[in-house]
């Protein structure tokens, strides 16, 4: 295996593990509430999954706008902002878990892979109407007589929380299962189809569907950490281009929003036109 590809597994396995490592709330099906939980971690990691020492930005961003005493909060705009300056999505493709699961995934054998299809490229669009819809607008404009708003997008669609949360806290807790409804039932199903998908087309959620993955892919093009190209080097051979999992082409400037900087293209390029690191100036 190359020792980037072999780099990256070990980093994305170690982050899971190191995020999700309070073994006691496995042990005991709680969530865990210590010091920790006040600090986001930058992918997609449910606060509610038993492991769970930290807690995720996007659900951090719904509790804040939901808030009736607080409708801005410095710390998870100003974390988002310095990790997504920094970062961009290259945090999607080394250090978000359900993104490392959906992966695991796509590496099973199945008789016809999806690569492209015909919306592709305006599905990839949804993710931002979700985040615009679900994170932002309904917790805002949708509240209780005291003035809370719900975490929509938890609520009704992340299907990592379910992973993460759902099923490992309905499985611990016998007190729970008589509560299980159509909620429950709904989000067992996005799951099931996220991760039945993911096995066909390369990380799907993170594709279509993913909040994080929109505010981070928006910083992209400025962040500091780059997948820089060579334009003099290449040859215009295409390997870049038919290795990326993301259906992108490195040698297009359009492709900046949805690259997750894993590192594929970079290995495939005969020429080293592309290279990660941080940005030329």
């Amino acid at each position: 295996m190359d020792r980037l590809i072999k780099f990256r597994k070990i980093i994305q396995l170690a982050w899971a593990a190191a995020t999700n490592g309070y073994l006691a709330g496995f042990m005991s099906g709680k969530i865990y509430s210590g010091p920790l939980k006040h600090m986001c971690v930058p992918g997609l990691n449910c606060y509610s999954c038993p492991g769970a020492l930290f807690s995720c930005p996007v659900g951090g961003l719904q509790a804040v706008m939901g808030s009736r005493a607080f409708k801005f909060s410095f710390y998870v705009f100003g974390f988002l902002t310095t990790v997504g300056a920094l970062c961009g999505r290259f945090i999607c493709g080394w250090l978000c878990p359900f993104g490392w699961i959906q992966e695991l995934l796509n590496s099973i054998p199945f008789p016809k892979k999806i690569t492209s299809f015909r919306f592709d490229k305006q599905l990839r669009y949804l993710k931002y109407v979700i985040l615009a819809v679900f994170v932002i607008a309904l917790p805002l404009l949708l509240t209780d007589p005291y003035g809370q708003g719900a975490p929509f997008f938890c609520k009704l669609i992340c299907p990592a929380g379910t992973l993460e949360a759902g099923l490992p806290l309905v499985a611990l807790n016998a007190a729970l299962r008589p509560l299980v409804g159509l909620l429950y039932a709904w989000k067992v199903i996005i799951l099931a189809a996220i991760l039945f998908i993911s096995v066909i087309i390369y990380r799907p959620f993170c594709k279509y569907l993913c909040p994080l993955g929109a505010i981070y892919s928006l910083f992209n093009p400025i962040s500091f950490q780059k997948l820089n190209f060579n334009a003099e080097s290449c040859i215009d051979c295409g390997k870049c281009a038919r290795v990326c999992g993301m259906n992108l082409d490195p040698r297009r400037p359009r492709a900046s929003l949805e690259c997750i900087r894993c590192g594929d293209c970079q290995r495939a390029c005969p020429v080293r036109a592309l290279r990660l690191g941080v940005k030329h100036r």
